[in-house]
Order: C-alpha cells, then sequence, then structure tokens
C-alpha cells in the first residue's frame, strides 16, 4: 500500500510540475520572431512636387486632370491644387469629412500616411515646392 501511495504521490508531483511549467511562458520565449513594426509616416519636407503630386497622379488624375476635369476640378497643376486646398476640399474629400464627397470616387479611402502628408502640406500653406 505504502509503494502504492508513493507512486500516486509521485505521478502527481510528475502531472503538477508538468502543468505549471509553461505557464511563465509567453509568446517570445515560444515563438522568438520579431514583430513587424508600424511603418513610420514621414510629413516632413512634403513638397508639391515631389510628395503630393505623385500621390494626386496615382489616385486623381483619372477624373481631374485638364483633360477631363470632372466637376471642374482640375488635380493635375499646381494652381487647380491649390484652388481645393486653400477652400477646404481638398482635405475634406481625401477624408472623408461629412459634407463632402470621399475621393476616391468609388475607390478606397487613400492610405492614412498619404492624408498626412498631404494635410501636413495643406497646413504649410500649400506651397508650390
Amino acid at each position: 500500500m505504502a509503494r502504492l501511495t508513493y507512486t500516486f504521490l509521485a505521478l502527481l508531483a510528475f502531472l503538477g510540475a508538468a502543468v505549471t511549467a509553461c505557464t511563465s511562458d509567453n509568446s517570445e520565449d515560444i515563438d522568438p520572431q520579431p514583430k513587424p513594426q508600424p511603418e513610420q509616416c514621414d510629413t516632413t519636407n512634403v513638397t508639391f512636387a515631389k510628395t503630393v503630386s505623385p500621390i494626386l497622379a496615382a489616385n486623381c488624375y483619372s477624373c481631374h486632370s485638364s483633360s477631363v476635369a470632372t466637376n471642374g476640378v482640375v488635380l493635375d497643376t499646381y494652381a487647380g491644387v491649390q484652388k481645393q486646398a486653400n477652400n477646404g476640399n481638398l482635405v475634406g474629400v481625401i477624408t472623408h469629412a461629412p459634407g463632402y464627397p470621399p475621393m476616391p470616387q468609388g475607390g478606397a479611402k487613400l492610405p492614412a500616411c498619404d492624408i498626412n502628408k498631404i494635410k501636413s502640406w495643406v497646413k504649410a500653406g500649400a506651397p508650390n515646392n
């Protein structure tokens, strides 16, 4: 009987150790792969020519170029973009603000970084740089 009790206690101790052995493990211990960091959005040194214009070219020119000018909005010239920036329409439509038609029409909202770059440029006075 003592031998059975000893075996039972040894088995119970082993199971207890096995159960508690992994309780302090966390995902970094089990899978030490580094987690990807969110992409940083650099809104410093935003220029019309090198930052804003390429974003607009990729997303807006099909409907708002000089040759198409849907609703009279031209975004392939600095003067056209400046007009929309100064009257608040540019930021309103790309942020999908209430009261503005969401742009690009029928497309996904621009990436947050692109929106932040355009907002930074507008906040700086929408310079022709």
